[in-house]
């Protein structure tokens, strides 16, 4: 069997790869790349946020009801969501 984690560096691949970042970005620039990226994940986490709330607000005032009716008929009925499974006499176990 094929070992997944076959591609992964490793220990001394680490330093090695350490060193090539060092020596073409050069030191002092290091930690300007970290802080300007972790800027840029802050606003794509912000951004995609604001996409998933957007959705939301987009809905219709139909769809907002049909999905209170749905959520009252959920908690009415005791189900709240469950598959429920009968087991049949005439299937193999």
């Amino acid at each position: 069997m094929i070992n997944p984690m076959i591609g992964m560096p490793q220990g001394a691949e680490w330093l090695v790869i350490l060193a090539i970042v060092v020596l073409v970005f050069g030191a002092a620039k290091l930690p300007e790349l970290a802080r300007s990226s972790g800027q840029a994940l802050k606003i794509f986490k912000s951004e995609t946020k604001g996409l998933r709330d957007d959705d939301d607000a987009k809905k219709t005032e139909a769809e907002r009801e049909i999905q209170a009716r749905n959520a009252q008929t959920d908690a009415h009925d005791g189900t709240s969501g469950e598959v429920l499974r009968e087991r049949r006499d005439d299937t193999p176990a």
